[in-house]
Parts: structure tokens; C-alpha cells; sequence
């Protein structure tokens, strides 16, 4: 190989690995303002799309159409509006991204649970044409959506990240046991508005209400996406 083959290919080396490193920085790395580009300009326009502030297309150059979607989302947070990306203004996207991710995930959930009120009750069961269990139910919701869980209750209540009852939202799994012995043996979906949808053994897939019942045997609630 000759030497400027060799410093020919070098650097290409570089450039593919200093592009690859760039594109996997997350936002807030770098001071994103007018005049930037790359994949970090297109990460917040994308967040910023995501989140309702119409920058167009995510072409990766940070115009003035992009800084006036920063203002407006730096308006919306009581952030200092200088239509530029520093550390905070992006932890202030990056969080109101995440949740709206997170919203987006719960909604379809619960709608694919809600597709299936009035499945009957099956011990075992763990699909719609042979009956649900509580925790076949809540598996092949999951499931539905892109999220892997365990068969029982059990171990479904060794997932995720522990969630006070008190702070439990739409799409979380909230535990019970029966036999008020602590181990979990039934399981639901949180769906809002003090309410959970489950397989249960005497109605199939059917909504309740978390009344005083349902308080009394509750030990928990995981999130697990």
C-alpha cells in the first residue's frame, strides 16, 4: 500500500469513527444554536416535532425556523428564551421527550388491553380464543406492544422499577395478593382515573375501580417501559 493509500484510508478511518461517536452523543452534549448541524440538530428537531413545535422536516441544520421552536418550547418552560440548546434547555427537552414517549406507550397499551373487555376468565390462559389468566392477560398485552414478561404474576412482580401507589400512572402494573401473604399472585393494568383493567376469575377481562376491596390486598405497582 502506498503512503498516500495508507493516509488516504486512515483518514476515512477517522471520519467514520469521529461521525459514528457524534451520532451516538446524546442532546445536550454540544451548544446546539443557529448555524449547527448534524445528528445532534437532528435529534432536537425531532424531539421538538415530537413535542408540537412544528420545526419541519429533521434535516439536521439548525435554521431559524428550529431556534423559533426553541423559544417556544423555552417560553412553554420558563426557561431563559435565546433560542439556544445549552444544558438545560436540552434536560428540559430531553425530559418532556422521554414522558412523552413513555404517554404514547401507556396510551397504546391500554388500548390494546380495552380491545379484549369481555374475554372470559381461563386459569392458564393466555389468549384471547382460549381465555386469559390475569397474568396471560397482562403478557400478551405486553407483548402486543413490543414488551417481553414473564408467564406468572410472581414474576412479573420482579420486573421493572418499583412505583409508589400514591405515584402510579396509566400503563403501569399494579399488584395484589390475595392471600395477603405478599407474594403476588394477581395482576392488573393502571389505566387512569383510580381505575385498573384485568382478567378476572369472576367477569373475564373487565375494568374496576381500586375501591377499599382492592386497597386491603394491593402490596405494589411496577413500570416496566
Amino acid at each position: 500500500m502506498t503512503k498516500k493509500l495508507a493516509l488516504l484510508f486512515a483518514l476515512s478511518i477517522f471520519f467514520v469513527l469521529g461521525f459514528s461517536l457524534t451520532a451516538q452523543a446524546s442532546l445536550g452534549d454540544t451548544l446546539l444554536k443557529v448555524g449547527s448541524t448534524g445528528p445532534d440538530v437532528v435529534q432536537l428537531q425531532t424531539e421538538l416535532n415530537s413535542l408540537g413545535y412544528n420545526v419541519g422536516t429533521a434535516d439536521g441544520i439548525f435554521g431559524l425556523k428550529t431556534k423559533a421552536g426553541v423559544i417556544a418550547f423555552q417560553n412553554a418552560k420558563l426557561l431563559s428564551a435565546d433560542g439556544i440548546v445549552g444544558p438545560i434547555t436540552a434536560n428540559a427537552l430531553n425530559s418532556a421527550y422521554s414522558l412523552k414517549l413513555h404517554t404514547n406507550k401507556a396510551n397504546a397499551i391500554i388500548d390494546t388491553a380495552k380491545k379484549y373487555i369481555g374475554v372470559p376468565y381461563q386459569w392458564g390462559g393466555e389468549s384471547p380464543s382460549t381465555g386469559f389468566d390475569c397474568s396471560g392477560f397482562v403478557q400478551f398485552v405486553f407483548a402486543q406492544n413490543g414488551i417481553t414478561l414473564p408467564r406468572v404474576s410472581a414474576e412479573q412482580f420482579k420486573m421493572g422499577t418499583s412505583v409508589e401507589l400514591t405515584k402510579i400512572e396509566p400503563g403501569d402494573l399494579i399488584f395484589f395478593s390475595f392471600a395477603k401473604n405478599g407474594t403476588a399472585d394477581h395482576v392488573g393494568i393502571y389505566i387512569g382515573d383510580n381505575q385498573f383493567i384485568n382478567a378476572s376469575s369472576s367477569k373475564g377481562v373487565t375494568i374496576y375501580t381500586i375501591g377499599p376491596y382492592w386497597t386491603s390486598v394491593e402490596i405494589g405497582a411496577k413500570r416496566v417501559f
